[in-house]
């Protein structure tokens, strides 16, 4: 049996996987997988959250819920935050 990974694109990966629509819903290893990468994730947003604090990272995850980019505006971004999301790639920053 092949590998398979979550989605509807290839890319990005470093071993063939047939990428497969609702994966985690199709395959058990898939969906195990996604489960620990939320979890992990969730446990760096913790981090993230007591490292950079009003940004509320413990409590949003990381998604561009409107009390982050609320905070996003009013503390300007933080080294976590992905430079190359449209939304924080066009922000005027003020550096002084």
């Amino acid at each position: 049996r092949g590998k398979g990974a979550d989605g509807g694109g290839g890319g990005g990966l470093l071993v063939s996987a047939d990428s497969l629509v609702k994966g985690d819903g199709r395959e058990y290893c898939i969906g195990a997988a996604s489960v620990l990468a939320k979890v992990f994730r969730d446990r760096i947003m913790e981090h993230y959250d007591a490292r950079w604090p009003g940004y509320g990272f413990a409590q949003h995850k990381g998604y561009p819920v409107p009390a982050h980019k609320g905070a996003v505006h009013r503390l300007g971004p933080c080294p976590v935050h992905r430079w190359s999301y449209a939304p924080i790639k066009h922000m005027t920053i003020d550096l002084d």
